[in-house]
């Protein structure tokens, strides 16, 4: 079921941030490899999360950082990154419409995947990680 309105500013940000994550970290599967790595840093994970996406999504310009190499040395294969693309769609649909809303699905696909890519990559050449 769709959203009840557009994604159109910071609060909007926020909302879908902290209702995905609060997913995530119940989740069965990437709950224990989120809060081992973030452990009691939540709070500045979050503001993170809300930069970046303010930056992608609003083009307000507040995330600087490359977002991969926190990532890179995760043990997540394919599952992972099915699990939390399917967590990420359903909090925007249940939250949001429009767009923007369609915008962060696409965007967080793309992310995904290559995210998986590079994770692979560097699996499978050790010694060119970038």
């Amino acid at each position: 079921m769709p959203g009840q309105s557009e994604l159109l500013n910071i609060d909007d940000i926020k909302l879908l941030v902290d209702t995905f994550y609060e997913r995530i970290r119940d989740d069965k599967l990437l709950g224990p490899i989120f809060n081992e790595r973030i452990q009691d840093r939540w709070p500045v994970h979050l503001e993170k999360m809300y930069k970046f996406w303010q930056t992608v999504l609003l083009q307000e310009h507040t995330y600087f950082g490359s977002p991969f190499p926190p990532h890179a040395q995760l043990p997540v294969d394919h599952e992972h990154f099915a699990t939390w693309l399917k967590l990420f769609n359903n909090t925007v649909d249940e939250l949001f419409t429009g767009e923007k809303a369609d915008e962060a699905k696409w965007r967080a696909a793309k992310m995904a995947e290559l995210f998986e890519a590079k994770i692979d990559y560097a699996r499978n050449n050790p010694f060119n990680i970038q």
